[in-house]
């Protein structure tokens, strides 16, 4: 009896902040690119650091008059625009609560518990997702979905705590300047990479696929490019 082919396996790097609504779409979209492929094609994913404002000072900034400021668009348009997102993000699954009192924050502490988290994962591991991805989601619901300060300490020991992470070492690395450089060094070398928008999504190291893209947009370059040159 012949042994059954292995299933290719696919590496998948995705940049992304925390502050970002279309980085939780894009994700959101791309399980659906999985699900596809599933049986076919096995994943592996991975995320990296990407500060949408690497100044934000640590008290925030309200998040309509931040996005009004930074794009010079009216707060009607602001107020559009969130409520595209919104409608998106809630067919996906996915709840905005962009109340009043919603604010950008400082993202940098988050990459160092993901950074952290991402260490804690086997490179071989088999699922393609794993603690690493259980953080990022949990933090895009901290900050998207429960308006929590996800630039608060306490706060981010609190979400590493639910799921599965130790928050003494969590409180730990907050206090010091664990991963901080490892983060710098990821941006940089991104920046490097000219990804200067996110999501950006990586595929096989070497496919860049930017945006919150459509489903069918990842799928004809899969088919395309990872599985006809399996062929």
């Amino acid at each position: 009896m012949m042994d059954k082919p292995a299933t290719p396996r696919l590496s998948v790097d995705i940049v992304s902040d925390v502050m970002c609504p279309w980085c939780i779409i894009g994700w959101l979209r791309f399980q659906k690119v999985m699900a596809h492929f599933a049986g076919r094609l096995d994943f592996r994913v991975q995320w990296h650091p990407f500060e949408l404002n690497p100044d934000m000072p640590p008290e925030g900034e309200d998040a309509a008059a931040h996005v009004q400021r930074k794009y010079g668009i009216s707060a009607e348009q602001s107020r559009a625009n969130s409520g595209k997102m919104a409608a998106v993000a809630a067919e996906l699954g996915f709840t905005f609560n962009r109340g009043p009192g919603f604010r950008m924050r400082n993202s940098f502490d988050a990459h160092r518990l993901l950074t952290w988290a991402g260490a804690l994962e086997e490179p071989g591991q088999t699922a393609a997702t794993g603690v690493q991805t259980a953080l990022k989601l949990a933090l895009f619901r901290a900050h998207f979905t429960d308006n929590r300060d996800v630039s608060d300490h306490g706060v981010l020991a609190d979400v590493a705590a639910s799921v599965g992470l130790d928050r003494a070492r969590a409180a730990a690395i907050l206090t010091s300047d664990d991963y901080a450089e490892m983060v710098r060094v990821e941006e940089a070398y991104w920046a490097e990479q000219n990804i200067t928008g996110v999501p950006a999504f990586i595929l096989d190291g070497r496919m860049l696929v930017p945006g919150a893209q459509d489903p069918e947009v990842f799928i004809r370059v899969i088919e395309r490019k990872v599985l006809a040159d399996a062929a």
